[in-house]
């Protein structure tokens, strides 16, 4: 199965089995808009509380908030919104649809590393075990060509990124033949910018109302609220505010399922620090971010670090987390050390003094900060893609299985009687789910036979199985499968709670940490 199919399944499979529905689908939908089902809410949540749990419980200098999405709107001055949060756009005069230049450079690029991964993999499977990567890549004709196509490419769009020259995006995109997916044509119009931020109107009557704007980001209600927290939680720096909440963009390329959305989640975290010392902290949540992600067990080749060459206007350091989705390595999670640009701009525009008194020192500073800033739909998307399989059993019949990390599964177990017309198998598995539905999400399912209740439960990610047979109302034991192994044990009822905890519990996750 090539990527690009496995994504249109996944996207098929999130659908059919409740974990994300086009929002407002009865109306035919609303672009780039997604709503999250029962499965995908709890799968969410799980994520959520994972990262706010790594973050405020496991740091004691870690507080979090949660700030309001409608916000003064001054304060989007003073992040630089309203004046650089722009996107460079060109249109294809042909399909008359509107693209990204920098996001139809990289696919572009993205394709070209696409080749050579695949002349690498041909070498490997070709040489075996004495395959010499480094060699490989260093001698092969087919990769040196696509490498130096790679590299004047990249070097032509680097420059235009820094010097913000939108004529050479264009003609990048002219060079290599880049062609609208719809038209199949080069006819484009010149590279324009468009600011992302929704707008609204906050007031009792038109004529007085004010225009706001949909907080694009999160991280202003925090550095906003700085001094309350500081003050109100008696912090003293290093110190950091977390938060999870909505953002809002007017992406224009709103695609590829959530990755990439007008109404989306995102899990933030501003660490306040002492000025030089931003590039030792920045390096420090490099690595803790890091092994928060792999701590996942999603495997870490699935991770890279892709630093910034282009550097945000208020950052002096940048990476990204990214991610192997189906569609190659994207960016997962940002990590910027933001100097003190956001706090010295909003001293300078609300004309508040917001600053750090050292008792140590004696002295008075506007802090230092770095920010860990990632998407939830796209943590969502990452442990969906990963977890998708398509195996074939021995017997020869196949399954579709979401081998999801136990700890963030929607569904922990599902409690099964053999048979649903038996009252007594009936009363003895409902009696097993009121235990455990305290400990655990469970799901009661008595519909089909045992093994399309196997398949429906593998298919929503579900760690374990529990069946209660005609034996169980004998010996007070019950039948315990393993999605991942597919092995069944016979145990005790009373020794339930403990064998689900020991795999699903978030705190043995947080305890690797």
């Amino acid at each position: 199965m090539t990527q690009d199919e496995l994504f249109k399944v996944l996207v098929a499979h999130c659908k059919e089995y409740g974990f994300i529905f086009p929002s407002s689908e009865i109306y035919d939908g609303l672009a780039a808009v997604y709503d999250y089902g029962q499965m995908g809410s709890e799968l969410k949540q799980n994520i959520k509380q994972y990262w706010w749990n790594a973050m405020t419980r496991l740091n004691e200098n870690i507080v979090g908030i949660d700030s309001c999405i409608f916000m003064h709107p001054k304060i989007w001055e003073a992040s630089g919104h309203v004046g650089a949060f722009n996107d460079p756009l060109i249109d294809n005069k042909d399909s008359k649809k509107r693209y990204r230049a920098d996001v139809l450079i990289e696919d572009y690029l993205g394709k070209i590393e696409e080749k050579i991964n695949k002349e690498v993999a041909k070498g490997k499977k070709k040489f075996g075990e004495s395959f010499d990567e480094e060699q490989f890549r260093a001698t092969n004709p087919n990769v040196q060509r696509e490498l130096k196509k790679y590299n004047e490419v990249h070097d032509r769009y680097v420059a235009a990124e820094k010097a913000n020259d939108l004529a050479e995006y264009k003609q990048i995109i002219v060079d290599c033949g880049i062609v609208c997916p719809i038209s199949g044509t080069c006819n484009w119009t010149d590279v324009r910018q468009f600011n992302l931020m929704f707008s609204t109107s906050m007031g009792s009557t038109a004529e007085g109302a004010n225009t706001i704007y949909l907080r694009p980001e999160t991280a202003q209600g925090i550095f906003v609220n700085y001094l309350n927290v500081q003050k109100t939680g008696r912090m003293k720096i290093p110190f950091g505010i977390a938060q999870i909440g909505k953002a809002f963009r007017n992406e224009i390329v709103a695609r590829q399922f959530i990755f990439r959305m007008r109404e989306f989640e995102q899990m933030e975290m501003q660490f306040f620090i002492k000025p030089g010392t931003e590039l030792d902290w920045f390096k420090k949540w490099k690595e803790t971010r890091m092994k928060w992600h792999v701590n996942l067990g999603m495997g870490a080749e699935n991770y890279r670090f892709h630093d910034h060459e282009k550097l945000a206007h208020y950052a002096n350091a940048a990476t990204d987390v990214e991610f192997q989705f189906p569609f190659g390595f994207k960016e997962l999670e940002g990590i910027h050390s933001r100097t003190d640009f956001d706090l010295g701009n909003h001293q300078k525009f609300s004309g508040k003094k917001i600053q750090y008194f050292d008792p140590e020192t004696n002295e008075s500073y506007t802090p230092y900060v770095i920010e860990t800033s990632i998407g939830v739909d796209r943590m969502v998307l990452a442990v969906l893609s990963h977890s998708y399989k398509e195996e074939k059993l021995e017997n020869g019949e196949s399954r579709v299985v979401l081998a999801i990390p136990a700890p963030i599964a929607p569904v922990k177990a599902a409690v099964m009687p053999l048979v649903k017309n038996n009252e007594e198998l009936v009363n003895l598995a409902q009696e097993i789910m009121n235990d455990l539905k305290f400990d655990f999400n469970c799901q009661y399912d008595e519909k089909d036979s045992i093994g399309k209740r196997y398949r429906r439960q593998d298919a929503i990610g579900t760690p374990y199985c529990i069946t209660v047979d005609h034996d169980s109302l004998v010996d007070r034991c019950v039948t315990v499968r393993d999605r991942d192994t597919m092995t069944q044990e016979r145990i005790p009822i009373s020794e339930l709670r403990a064998l689900i905890d020991k795999k699903v519990n978030l705190n043995n996750l947080l305890r690797n940490l």
